[in-house]
């Protein structure tokens, strides 16, 4: 494996890339306690429609996550945005989430609540119609979501090795597919899951997993500071060497 630098040397493996996005995407997405208001939300809807909603869900939720880690980096950088200032953002919005969820899980729910109800309801009665607003979009993977998945993305090994490269996309892949997965099971057992872990157990579970993300968030954001001075640094030695040795003057003659 080619020697990458220090920022990504941790996360280029594949192991290493999904045990970086895991714990990031599962303490946003939070599929456990969402559950808890999926089963509130969908109340009275038939055992087969809380299936297809929750499938709906989950495949709606991997495709954002997807293109989100793959392109939304490019196309920040399409408007000028440097992976470091998109590292120090991202890593900013993962940090700052994840002290609210340590802080106050309850208020997170209640957040969550306000965005599945369309002023005080479900909205429709074509349940479908739901799945991907406000069910999908904002409820389960909204702005904080996407923030993550484009913060996640720009640690990609852009000077590593091809196949470095390939296996941090396929561990970030893996890991959104295994939070929606647990998307797709929690919402499809949601009166199970009440009934099992209740509100006190989903927060306790939450504020376990938001320290990890609050950890991650930070080293996203000393990957950003250490690309920026390194870049900066580099910069300036040019600046100096062209300063001691300006073009055209080659060394004296002898007589």
């Amino acid at each position: 494996m080619a020697i990458l630098s220090a920022e990504t040397a941790n996360f280029a493996s594949l192991s290493g890339a999904f045990l970086l996005a895991f714990p990031a995407l599962f303490s946003i997405v939070n599929p456990f306690g969402a559950a808890l208001i999926f089963a509130e939300v969908t109340d009275g809807r038939s055992p087969a429609e809380r299936a297809m909603l929750a499938r709906r869900v989950a495949l709606y939720g991997l495709l954002i996550l997807l293109l989100s880690l793959w392109i939304g980096s490019t196309l920040l950088a399409f408007f000028g945005i440097t992976i470091g200032a998109l590292r120090i953002a991202g890593g900013l919005v993962v940090a700052v989430r994840a002290w609210s969820l340590l802080q106050a899980p309850e208020a997170n729910e209640a957040n969550k609540e306000r965005q599945a109800y369309q002023d005080g309801r479900t909205a429709s009665a074509d349940v479908a119609s739901t799945a991907f607003f406000p069910l999908t979009m904002p409820f389960t993977v909204g702005p904080g979501s996407i923030s993550v998945a484009i913060a996640l993305g720009a640690e990609r090994p852009e000077a590593a090795h091809v196949m470095d490269r390939v296996e941090f996309g396929v561990g970030t892949c893996l890991a959104a597919v295994a939070v929606c997965l647990l998307v797709w099971i929690a919402y499809a057992g949601a009166p199970r899951f009440v009934r099992l872990l209740g509100r006190s157990g989903a927060r306790i579970v939450t504020r376990l997993v938001a320290l990890i993300l609050l950890c991650i968030g930070v080293q996203i954001m000393v990957s950003g500071i250490q690309e920026i001075l390194v870049s900066t640094l580099a910069q300036a030695n040019l600046v100096v060497s062209g300063a001691a040795h300006p073009p055209g003057l080659g060394s004296p003659r002898l007589p």
